[in-house]
Order: structure tokens, then sequence, then C-alpha cells
């Protein structure tokens, strides 16, 4: 059995590498945006915030430590909410890259996709006519002949030099079921000691489809892998966000939202920011008697080393 679930998790993921501007202009890509977003979705009650960087000009996915530094300082001083960044980063950087921020920051926590798969993007691209910035077409239809890379060694190397050289805990992101068997891998390894956090991802081209089964299989899955050691939870691409992360709550779960993940608010209905997303699944949560996880109780939760631990 996996440990009672007390309180839920809200993580809210405010801008990632897969959507373009084009796509909403509720999408942040400037400092600014990303902190004024950032702030008001732990406000609305996301415990964790998962942030990327982008270059503020053109909202093209950075992995410059620079643009993170350019919103960091201030998420820091303005909330309490956990500051998970992403080592994933974006569909076209080495590891190199993805690891800067991260190594420079060393934050509480930080995002660790399990394996290396096929990321695709492309069919999006058929949806616009038209891109406010030249370099939005031939990313997203690029990915067509991409493979996402996370090797073996690449995750040992990560959870080495962040994990244990800087006391920094991760989101583990499986994106199928043998992404599960390979944490467990590096669980029996040592590399990964409980409690430790499990993000099951549904609904990418690429990795396991947003279907109900599905859910229950990668949730029966990590309880016979794992045990009581982890804490779940689940997010779901595009329009599967809210009915997946709604299932997953009710199965005992925790949920991510933010416009990462979907832009979308309701069938047909873009979301204005991120922390409309959190607002509803908070609501919907709550009518469910599930009671919300604060960020000091989130920490607690993850044994995560605390906000002064950071170098940021």
């Amino acid at each position: 059995m996996t440990q009672p679930l007390s309180k839920v998790i809200i993580t809210c993921a405010v801008t990632g590498a897969i959507h373009t501007p084009t796509m909403s202009d509720a999408l942040p890509f400037t400092p600014e945006d990303i902190t004024e977003q950032s702030v008001a979705a732990a406000e609305a009650g996301a415990a964790i915030i998962h942030l990327h960087a982008r270059d503020p000009k053109d909202g093209r996915p950075s992995p410059a430590p620079e643009h993170f530094l350019a919103y960091l300082p201030q998420l820091k001083q303005r909330t309490d909410a956990v500051l998970n960044i992403t080592t994933g980063g974006a569909l076209n950087m080495t590891v190199e890259e993805r690891l800067a921020g991260p190594l420079q920051f060393q934050p509480e926590m930080c995002s660790l996709n399990m394996g290396s798969m096929n990321f695709g993007i492309f069919p999006m691209a058929d949806r616009y006519k038209g891109w406010k910035y030249d370099w939005e077409e031939p990313y997203l239809r690029g990915t067509d002949d991409f493979i996402f890379r996370n090797t073996f060694r690449d995750i040992a190397y990560i959870l080495q030099t962040l994990g244990e050289g800087h006391g920094t805990r991760f989101e583990f992101e499986c994106y199928d079921v043998g992404h599960l068997y390979t944490l467990a891998h590096f669980l029996d390894r040592g590399l990964i000691k409980a409690p430790f956090f499990v993000q099951t991802i549904f609904g990418v081209l690429g990795g396991i489809g947003a279907e109900p089964q599905n859910l229950h299989f990668m949730r029966e899955t990590a309880n016979r892998l794992f045990g009581g050691n982890y804490h779940w939870s689940v997010l779901a691409a595009g329009r599967h966000q809210i009915s997946f992360t709604t299932m997953a709550a009710a199965m005992g779960g925790n949920v991510r939202v933010g416009l990462e993940d979907s832009l979308y608010l309701g069938r047909g209905r873009q979301a204005p920011s991120n922390a409309a997303q959190v607002t509803k699944i908070r609501r919907i949560l709550e009518e469910l008697s599930l009671e919300i996880a604060s960020p000091a109780e989130a920490r607690a939760m993850l044994g995560l080393k605390g906000a002064n631990a950071t170098n940021f």
C-alpha cells in the first residue's frame, strides 16, 4: 500500500517548452509575466510551481541561467511555494544545457524525465495558419524526427550531481510504464531514497495514452514496484487535464495543472491564466472533501531541504 494521502499537493507548470506564443496570449514568457502568473497560481493554491525559462524577446524555450535568474529571486521573495526547475528543458537542448540552471541554482526540487523517448508535438502545427514568431513552426514540425534523450547514464549523473551533490529532490516524470521500471532500477541502486514524488504523465504523443484504464494500470504498477515509499501525482495533456487529475485525486493522488500541460479551462475555452486552472482543480478537490497541501506541508511530505538552502 502507498502512504495514506493526508492532503493533496497541487503543482502548477506555468509555461513549459511545448506551447508557443501563437497558441495563447495567456502563455507567459517574459520574466514579469512568469513571476506574476506564478505568484497568482501559488495564491490560488499551488504548493509547487514547476518552471521553465524562455527568451523574453520571442518566447522560445531557453536553457540560459540568466533567463531563470530574471525571475527566480523575485519568486522566492514573493511566495513560499516550492520552486521546481526543469531538467527537461526543451526538445532541442543537450543534457549539459538542460542542467546549466539547476546546477547553478541548486533548487529544492527539479523535474527528471525517466527515460529517452519520441516526443511528438508536430501535429499541433497544422492547427495554425500564421505565427507570431518565425521559430515556432519549425520547432514544432521538427519533433517528428526527434528523440528526447535521458539515458541511464544521464539519469545517474543528474541524481548524483543534483541529488547527492546539492540535496535537490525530484519530480520523477514517467511518460510510460517502462519509466516506472527505470525508476525502480535507480531505487534498487540506492540513488533514490524515500519519500519520492512520481509524476505519471498521460496523453503526450510518444508516451502512454490518456485512457482511464492506463491511469489505473500505471497506479497499480507503481504500487507493486514502490509499495508505501512514494507520493503519486498525475498530469494529462490538453483536454484530458481536468478529468484525469480529478480521477487521480479520487484514487489518492496529487495533481498537476498549468499552461505547460493544457491551454484550456474547459471545452473550447482557453484559460486566461495559470491561476484559473489552479482555482478550478482546487474547487473540484474541495468538493470531493479533499484538503489542499500548503507549501510547508508539501515540503514535509516530500522531504525537501527548504527554500533557504537554494542558491538564488
